[in-house]
């Protein structure tokens, strides 16, 4: 089993582990957005960086495995700023109102949703174009998790993807299809795995808008729609 040394203590960790298996198995916590157990990390979100000796970049602790004698500070001033930096530009570009655990974050890490002004926000229109839940693209922080379920870590649909370059970068449905008319079963486990509201069940989004529960017509499929 390799040893590391981890914010100045002796861990073993298992082989084959990543950083951040080693650092929450020695019960020390560091924050992920896109990192989510039933998928695969692709270090994309980078809030889970430390700081590894003798490497001059900072490493996203979700896909760098450990190896023996690592040094590693998982919240060093170098870390710590960076991580707040990263909150500050989301904050600035994506709407987080739906996502609780991203605000306890910038909370967490002093990060000011103000810092950046100028930063141009996303701006998608709401697509309701299904019974079953909304996409509200404007919370969305480009996770990859409903990709990566809807695709091989789960469902094997692979109804929707990434569009897009740069800034414009959005998730989608091939040529922006609308949802029933992909290879989209409904299993909802994109919805299960969104960490800021951009997927949202129908029946919660319009609870949300002021309707009551007998109000609300939901609909499913082989069955005739009825009211709950």
């Amino acid at each position: 089993m390799p040893k590391i040394i981890l914010d100045e203590q002796e861990v073993m960790a298992l082989e084959g582990a990543t950083l951040l298996d080693a650092a929450r198995a020695a019960g020390t916590n560091i924050p992920t957005v896109c990192w989510h157990p039933a998928t695969t990390s692709n270090g994309l979100c980078r809030l889970c960086v430390v700081e590894v000796e003798g490497m001059r970049l900072l490493q996203p602790a979700c896909v760098v495995r450990v190896t023996d004698g690592m040094q590693v500070q998982t919240r060093s001033e170098r870390v710590l700023r960076a991580r707040r930096t990263i909150l500050e530009m989301l904050a600035a570009s994506v709407d987080l109102s739906g996502a609780p655990e991203i605000l306890a974050l910038m909370e967490e890490y002093g990060a000011s949703a103000e810092r950046f002004p100028e930063a141009k926000r996303r701006e998608v229109p709401l697509k309701d174009d299904n019974p079953m839940y909304i996409r509200d693209y404007t919370k969305c922080v480009l996770c990859w998790r409903c990709v990566q379920v809807c695709a091989e870590d789960a469902q094997y649909t692979y109804a929707i993807n990434f569009s897009g370059r740069g800034y414009e970068t959005e998730i989608g449905t091939f040529f922006d299809a609308p949802m029933p008319a992909t290879t989209c079963v409904f299993c909802g486990q994109c919805v299960g795995v969104c960490p800021s509201g951009a997927l949202k069940p129908k029946y919660e989004f319009l609870l949300e808008q002021g309707l009551k529960p007998d109000e609300i017509v939901t609909f499913h499929p082989g069955r005739k729609r009825r009211k709950v």
